[in-house]
């Protein structure tokens, strides 16, 4: 495993008990960082590498009384990892209930706005960030049958861009990363059909491995990148073309 130096720096993981985004919190801890994942549950399996709160991204009450007790807690924030997300269920556009549409943008999209806003004001005032939020290459192609994921995703995307020119003054940098699919318990939410459509256009054959997107997630959380911002880093196998 290389190597990014994260010592000293403090990282938050939204989403981080499970999936793409706790193998990005143990990547940052292995890398030196102190890390504190937020979750709707607790790690599984527990852990002592990093701390953690129960938190609703998507409720910006909760987002923002967990953000003050993070920043009292670690003193600062260096990294945001924007990792929550759902893929919620498939199916046409004129059949998917309303609910199920909100449910997957609150998490996907609206917890990277609120999360975000949270912590900008720190990262500012310490002159140094990093904003890194999971996109996916649905964002950029659109799956069909994902309606909802794939306009939360082109959210993430389009936001990224925004606010990294926004912000390109001030020490923080914002990036996303658009995986292909990825083999983690969110592909339960999918059907069959529409995974395997999904694994059809990727060109390497395969899904990509929560190891591999922690381990691109990890130089861009570092001061090693340094001169990219607004940008969305692609890990499709190959099915993106831009």
């Amino acid at each position: 495993m290389n190597q990014f130096d994260l010592q000293g720096k403090r990282a938050v993981v939204t989403g981080g008990a499970r999936g793409i985004a706790r193998a990005i919190a143990e990547r940052l801890f292995a890398s030196g960082a102190e890390v504190m994942v937020w979750d709707l549950r607790t790690p599984e399996p527990p852990t002592t590498a990093f701390h953690s709160l129960i938190v609703d991204v998507a409720d910006e009450a909760q987002v923002n009384v967990a953000a003050a007790e993070t920043l009292k807690k670690l003193g600062g924030i260096d990294i945001l990892i924007n990792g929550a997300g759902v893929t919620g269920p498939t199916g046409p556009t004129e059949t998917y209930g309303f609910q199920q549409w909100r449910r997957v943008v609150a998490i996907n999209l609206d917890s990277v706005f609120l999360v975000s806003k949270a912590f900008i004001p720190s990262m500012k005032a310490a002159k140094y960030g990093r904003i890194i939020s999971i996109a996916s290459v649905a964002g950029k192609e659109g799956n069909p049958g994902m309606t909802a994921y794939t306009a939360a995703k082109a959210g993430v995307i389009a936001m990224t861009k925004a606010m990294g020119r926004e912000l390109a003054n001030t020490g923080i940098l914002v990036n996303c990363v658009t995986p292909a699919l990825v083999q983690t318990e969110l592909l339960k939410e999918m059907s069959p059909e529409a995974i395997e459509l999904s694994r059809g256009k990727i060109p390497l054959g395969r899904f990509g491995t929560v190891e591999e997107v922690a381990a691109m997630v990890a130089w861009m959380a570092s001061s090693e990148c340094g001169f990219t911002t607004g940008s969305a880093f692609d890990l499709s196998g190959g099915r993106s073309s831009f």
